[in-house]
């Protein structure tokens, strides 16, 4: 679909359907293809993900269901990360704007490397990849455990520690970290008495090197906290300026990197925490 059009059907209100297509859990699909309609910020979408595309039979029922979402008004967008030529081929004869992600890059590197990809490889998620797999099944049970301060008994164990005030995402970035890149993170709260000095916090006090911190804007976290506890003095503008102030005052006096979790992504942030900490997954 062109540009224009898309901008004659955001004009008219009307969402453009969008498919995220795999071979697997469709995680990588989602991930590149929002990545690309972020750049979209005035177009509405409907996003809907189709995973585990592994025959020809299966891509013939995603293709049926994707032209079904063909109006006169707009064209739908397919993302795909499946791998298999011949499901791909399948794909492609949908009469949706069908983005490869995966096939139209696969001849450069195969030019780059003078070797033929091998269609036999096993998909990331399946049996080729199961020692990555548990590492990242334990560095989520590692999060969990460690979440929100919750257990400290083997904080020595943690790749990384994620320290900021209530409700400025160190969960989901805490979970991401260990599902997506077998990162062992622990997040720890800062309180009302942590705010009282510029120190950390004693239990986290020697891992200083480990620690990242995250920041928000006052009027951000008061609206994420107000949905929590309508009308409280912890959902207060002033409660929470007063405590990313303290908290950005604590992070510089211990060389904490940080980053502000108000206009970023989960994905954003966990990208930019690993280029920053130069972390990777347990060996």
């Amino acid at each position: 679909m062109s540009g224009h059009s898309a901008q004659g059907a955001a004009a008219r209100g009307v969402p453009t359907p969008v498919f995220f297509l795999a071979g697997g859990t469709g995680i990588s699909a989602e991930t590149l293809g929002n990545l690309i309609l972020s750049q979209f910020p005035n177009v509405e979408f409907e996003r809907t993900k189709i995973p585990f595309i592994t025959s020809v039979d299966n891509a013939r029922e995603a293709v049926a269901r994707m032209d079904a979402a063909m109006t006169d008004k707009v064209t739908p967008l397919a993302f795909s990360s499946v791998a298999d030529e011949s499901v791909r081929e399948a794909l492609r004869s949908t009469q949706c704007a069908f983005i490869d992600l995966f096939g139209s890059h696969l001849d450069v590197v195969e030019r780059v490397l003078h070797v033929n990809a091998s269609p036999n490889v096993p998909a990331l998620h399946g049996l080729g990849d199961i020692r990555a797999y548990e590492k990242r099944m334990k560095a989520v049970e590692f999060s969990l455990e460690h979440d929100d301060g919750a257990s400290l008994r083997n904080l020595a164990h943690a790749q990384l520690i994620l320290i900021a005030p209530s409700r400025c995402g160190k969960t989901p970035v805490s979970l991401y970290l260990a599902l997506q890149h077998g990162i062992k993170v622990a997040n720890y709260p800062l309180v009302e008495e942590d705010f009282l000095s510029a120190h950390l916090p004693n239990p986290i006090r020697q891992y200083a090197d480990r620690c990242f911190g995250l920041l928000s804007t006052p009027r951000r976290l008061s609206q994420v906290r107000e949905e929590r506890r309508p009308g409280s003095r912890y959902a207060s503008l002033h409660q929470c300026s007063f405590e990313l102030r303290r908290a950005e005052e604590m992070y510089r006096a211990h060389r904490i990197p940080s980053l502000s979790s108000a206009a970023m992504s989960v994905e954003e942030m966990a990208a930019v925490i690993i280029q920053t900490t130069q972390l990777t997954g347990p060996g």
